[in-house]
């Protein structure tokens, strides 16, 4: 089998290409710096170097495949974000039109089936649009919940003020996080099947726990068992995500998504179509990351 995988090496990406070249499979990996390339390459992956902005160079990159894995890249300098990352989906449901690629995973979020009003993720809910208009290809949207790495942005507020938190949580608040390793292997699972048809989507998630327990099992990881985790007002959000250099544009997108998360918007379709089982990786196996990271500062 031929797959084309974008992303680069990124955290998923990566491993995703290494259990398919090691299943045997021919692999493509498509990423914008050849250098970052270099390490997937020494293992047998193929690259193509260019931009996911560019439909023909996707449209080449994607031919002869029998499926293509597609995410859209973080940009960090977008004036309208929302736009941006539906215009990358728009164009990766171009080059697989015309490339006419028959399977395609792609990696989406929680809270992607609102159109609106969950910061960034209404963006990857327009590049779902974009791909399910196609009619020639079987799509697999994957909706991983909230990313345990996204955790590691409290370390210092961690260590400088004892506290962690968000514009969402508290008391009987129940969060949804997921380990980029349990993405990976649905990824791959998905992708060496190919037993999907038509569009559809799929949750991952790791683990179902309130951040209280968060807080918790993070504060036994550093040494603070009584970290508490304190649920910020949407203004006070911004206001630290702007302290911390973030652009505006970026950081209203976040604020909203956390906004989305704590009125329950961003969760409630998963509710809806909750998946089978829970992935392996734990907060408790996070935590060692999160304590690492935080010792390091």
């Amino acid at each position: 089998m031929k797959y084309v995988i974008t992303g680069g090496a990124g955290h998923i990406s990566k491993p995703v290409t290494e259990k398919l070249l090691a299943a045997g499979h021919e692999v493509t990996v498509i990423g914008r710096n050849a250098d970052n390339l270099k390490g997937i390459k020494a293992k047998g992956a193929k690259t193509a170097i260019g931009s996911v902005e560019d439909v023909q160079f996707l449209t080449g990159a994607f031919k002869g495949a029998d499926a293509v894995y597609t995410m859209v890249p973080p940009n960090f300098t977008a004036a309208d974000l929302k736009a941006w990352i539906g215009q990358i989906g728009e164009n990766y449901a171009m080059a697989i039109k015309a490339a006419g690629i028959k399977y395609v995973v792609n990696l989406s979020s929680i809270g992607a089936h609102a159109s609106d009003g969950v910061g960034p993720v209404s963006g990857l809910h327009r590049a779902e649009e974009a791909l399910n208009k196609l009619s020639g290809a079987n799509v697999k949207h994957l909706r991983p919940a909230y990313f345990y790495n996204n955790l590691l942005a409290n370390t210092g507020l961690a260590k400088n003020a004892g506290i962690i938190g968000s514009n969402f949580g508290g008391e009987n608040f129940t969060m949804l996080l997921v380990d980029i390793n349990d993405i990976a292997e649905v990824a791959t699972e998905e992708l060496l099947n190919l037993q999907f048809n038509g569009h559809t989507a799929r949750y991952i998630t790791s683990e179902e726990i309130g951040t209280n327990k968060i807080a918790q099992v993070l504060g036994e990881a550093i040494g603070k068992p009584e970290l508490p985790w304190v649920v910020f007002s949407n203004d006070d959000a911004l206001n630290g995500m702007l302290q911390a250099g973030l652009p505006e544009e970026i950081a209203k997108n976040y604020t909203e998504m956390g906004n989305a998360i704590h009125t329950g918007v961003m969760f409630e379709d998963y509710w809806k179509n909750h998946p089978e089982k829970l992935g392996k990786v734990k907060l408790e196996d996070f935590a060692k990351t999160f304590a690492s990271v935080y010792n390091a500062n």
